[in-house]
């Protein structure tokens, strides 16, 4: 059985099933072509294909909102990635700059960072403000998300 995983086009904002065997820069978008990182655990988004991805993902979608000037996002970011590897496939895990992308920090009520969204069906489910130990993560992430 081939496992796939959901990635989202930088591009275009379509969110499309990746087989996990398939090498790194041979997956393309099928809506507009655009090649896909679908070997990162987190992807990187601007607040459009954030929008699209939370009313399109079939699954949970997980949100770092975060800014490159703040001191704890950068330090949680790799506790983020890491928790994103263990579990991809199960969830969408996704970051958005919210100094590059303010829309999507004012549309979402981002007051502090870093934020972490979990949304489920097109929903917010559940928010956490400030950078979080791995155990505290994982405890936090499955009291809200069957992972």
């Amino acid at each position: 059985m081939t496992t796939s995983i959901l990635v989202p086009c930088t591009s275009c904002g379509a969110l499309n099933r990746v087989p996990e065997q398939v090498e790194q820069g041979k997956a393309k978008c099928g809506k507009c072509s655009e090649a896909l990182k679908h070997k990162d655990s987190v992807h990187e988004v601007s607040g459009a294909v954030l929008a699209k991805a939370i009313f399109n993902s079939p699954i949970p979608v997980i949100v770092d909102f975060w800014a490159p000037w703040c001191g704890p996002c950068v330090g949680f970011a790799p506790t983020f990635k890491q928790f994103a590897g263990t579990h991809k496939g199960k969830a969408l895990f996704l970051k958005c700059d919210t100094e590059a992308h303010q829309d999507a920090g004012t549309r979402f009520g981002i007051r502090s960072i870093p934020t972490l969204i979990v949304f489920e069906n097109e929903k917010e489910k559940a928010r956490q403000s400030g950078a979080l130990p791995y155990p505290h993560l994982e405890k936090w992430i499955g009291s809200h998300v069957a992972l």
